[in-house]
Formats: C-alpha cells, sequence, structure tokens
C-alpha cells in the first residue's frame, strides 16, 4: 500500500493552505515559505497554479497520483459535472468519512485505523481506505478502536459532522444518509483548474 509518510506540516507550507485541521497546520507561522522574509521569489505561471490546485486536493485527502488519476477518470465517466463528481467520489473514501464524522483528528489517523481492520461496513470487516461508502452504509468500529475515537471526538470539542453522515456517539455508529453536495465539503478548491490541468 503507498501512501506518503514526510512531514506533513510540509505538504500544507508548499501549497499555501491547510491541509488539515490540527493548529500545527492552521498557525500563520507555517504556512509562510521558508527562509528569513518567507519569499518565495516568482509569481507561479499557469501550470503552476493548476498544479497547485491538484496537489491540495491530493494532500487533503492523502490520495497519490496515479490513484487519483483513476477516481478522476471514474469522474468524467459519471452523469454530471465532472468536478462535483470528484470531490463526491474523494468525500466518499472510507477513510474520509471516519475523518469527517470525527472519530479521527486528522485523514492520516483515520486511514490507519481502516487499514489496520479496526473499521466494518455494514458488519463486514474493510480494511480498504479507498473504499467507497453508498448511502445506507452503516459503518461500525471494533471494541478496541472505540476508545480511541471517543478520545478524537473528546479533542475535537465542537466538531460539527457534515449533514451527509449521521453519527450516534454512545455506540460510535456512522450511517450515510445522503451523498455529499460541494457547499457541505469544508476545502476550497477551484475543480476546473485541476481538469484542465490533465487535458
Amino acid at each position: 500500500m503507498a501512501r506518503y509518510t514526510g512531514p506533513k506540516v510540509k505538504l500544507s507550507r508548499r501549497v499555501g493552505v491547510p491541509i488539515a485541521d490540527n493548529p500545527k497546520h492552521t498557525s500563520k507561522r507555517q504556512l509562510t515559505f521558508p527562509g528569513q522574509h518567507g519569499f518565495r521569489g516568482r509569481r507561479l505561471r499557469d501550470y503552476g497554479v493548476r498544479m497547485n490546485e491538484k496537489q491540495k486536493l491530493k494532500y487533503h485527502y492523502g490520495v497519490l497520483e496515479r490513484q487519483f488519476r483513476l477516481t478522476l477518470a471514474n469522474a468524467s465517466s459519471m452523469p454530471g459535472n465532472t468536478g462535483d463528481s470528484l470531490l463526491q467520489l474523494l468525500e466518499r473514501r472510507l477513510d474520509n468519512v471516519v475523518r469527517r464524522a470525527g472519530l479521527a483528528r486528522t485523514v492520516w489517523a483515520a486511514r490507519q485505523m481502516v487499514a489496520h481492520g479496526h473499521v466494518l461496513v455494514n458488519g463486514r470487516k474493510t480494511d480498504r481506505p479507498s473504499a467507497v461508502v453508498h448511502v445506507g452504509d452503516v459503518i461500525t468500529l471494533k471494541t478496541k478502536a472505540q476508545k480511541l475515537a471517543k478520545e478524537a471526538m473528546e479533542s475535537l470539542a465542537g466538531f460539527e459532522v457534515p449533514g451527509w453522515l449521521e453519527l450516534n456517539p454512545s455506540d460510535v455508529t456512522i450511517r450515510v444518509v445522503a451523498l455529499p453536495t460541494t457547499d457541505q465539503i469544508p476545502f476550497d478548491v477551484n475543480t476546473n483548474l485541476i481538469i484542465e490541468f490533465y487535458r
């Protein structure tokens, strides 16, 4: 299973926006470019702007290039707007659903939870972080992982679960009640630039 194992804050620094919601990524000091004055040197050209937008989305969901291209190919074969379909497919990944429900603090922690076999989808163990959930699916955690999830929920006090998910905190159960819409995704990205990058 290929994954990025390097420093995560460096990714936020590289694209200029916080790719995770923890204070490490959101502090203003971390988002400045390295060096005494944080000066990049030159302005990005059109290619660089489009690539930066693509990298933002890849880093936010913890996806590498090959998997991102496959997801984009799936999105382009779906009816409707390709950009919206791309965001919807990425948002419905199992590791992202666990993160959005607040059972893990970051997408990397959620990915580890899934890969270690702690997550059940409709009662069946699913250890693929890239598995796509559907409306009506019920996601539960094994008893070992419930303690970790409750700790994560306590540390994320005031965290809001998006409307397309329904969380039952007492038995740590997530139900997918609808498909996510673009206004329910708390990450600002221009999908038109990403599609232009691959054309």
